[in-house]
């Protein structure tokens, strides 16, 4: 499914916390890697600074000697292909420029990097890449990331909501094949919404056992929808069929009481709309989630409607 993964690093050693995982991943899809890193010229204010071409060369000298050690250690300690690419400009733009032009599949990257951790969930860069790469993403939260070896991580626990849809489902391929290369327990979960009535008068008996009708029907529809995956999937799974108000928080609840290693959403569920590169529930994951999260794109770059700012972006840049 992944056959060529993307990993931006930025020289600090809170970027690396993705090389574990990076591996990790490398081993179950059997695919290559690519580590990029984009330099920048210095800015004060909104003017950008002259630089002095020796110093830059220098600059550059650095950085390319830096990727080049990272890449050797992914190749001797890991036996994983990689290559390493120096690129200059802005970095969320180079790098979602670089993953459209060289096929890349999977984008694996920090919350944060050298400009350290904050009290945003991503980073200002993190978060431009992973909105306008249209590609699928791996999110690895920066603030849990512990010093951990190259090799060796193993995953115990994943989680993959579902809502029924097949767009929910693209995630399935994933999913099973990281939990088959890890011996993972594999948890499943669907909620059922329990719907809102209008609160300006109290919930008379009919109104409440209706409510009662409507979460029972989803319920079992469901559990049926769900137990049939068994014989799909060809590998066990716990199942979590949960009932709540709020669909999104109870798969965050989930996440963090069961202590799960990564979170795979696919990018948009039944109600998802090609107008965004994600649907709410993913967002809220990108925005809010405290474990390592797996995105898998479902649709292509060119299905996914262009926003007014890059529009006006690429009128004024001439194209």
């Amino acid at each position: 499914m992944f056959k060529h993964l993307l990993a931006p690093l930025d020289g600090s050693t809170i970027a690396e916390c993705t090389l574990p995982h990076l591996v990790a991943l490398a081993h179950a899809y059997q695919t290559r890697v690519t580590l990029v890193r984009v330099l920048e010229a210095p800015e004060t204010g909104l003017e950008r600074q002259p630089t002095d071409p020796l110093q830059w060369t220098l600059y550059k000298a650095e950085a390319k000697a830096y990727l080049d050690e990272v890449a050797q250690r992914l190749r001797a300690e890991a036996g994983i292909e990689t290559e390493a690419v120096l690129l200059e400009g802005q970095a969320a733009h180079r790098i979602c420029e670089f993953a459209l032009s060289n096929d890349v599949d999977l984008i694996v990257i920090s919350s944060h990097g050298r400009s350290g951790l904050s009290r945003w969930n991503v980073s200002s860069v993190v978060h431009k890449i992973v909105q306008r790469a249209n590609r699928s993403v791996m999110i690895v939260r920066a603030y849990n990331a512990g010093k951990q070896p190259l090799s060796g991580l193993r995953y115990a626990h994943l989680l993959a909501p579902l809502d029924g849809s097949q767009r929910a489902e693209y995630v399935l391929s994933a999913a099973v094949t990281l939990a088959r290369a890890h011996e993972a327990q594999l948890m499943l979960v669907h909620v059922v919404v329990r719907p809102e009535m209008p609160r300006q008068l109290p919930l008379t008996t009919d109104d409440e056992e209706l409510i009662e009708h409507f979460v029972a029907r989803n319920r079992e529809a469901a559990t049926q929808y769900l137990e049939q995956l068994r014989d799909r999937l060809a590998y066990p799974f716990e199942l979590h069929l949960l009932t709540s108000h709020n669909l999104t928080l109870a798969i965050h609840d989930l996440a963090d009481e069961a202590e799960v290693d990564l979170v795979l959403l696919g990018a948009h569920g039944h109600s998802g709309r090609r107008k965004w590169p994600y649907g709410s529930v993913t967002t809220s994951f990108i925005e809010y989630g405290n474990v390592p999260l797996l995105v898998v794109q479902d649709l292509d770059p060119g299905e996914i409607e262009t926003t007014k700012a890059e529009k006006s972006a690429a009128e004024k840049a001439g194209r």
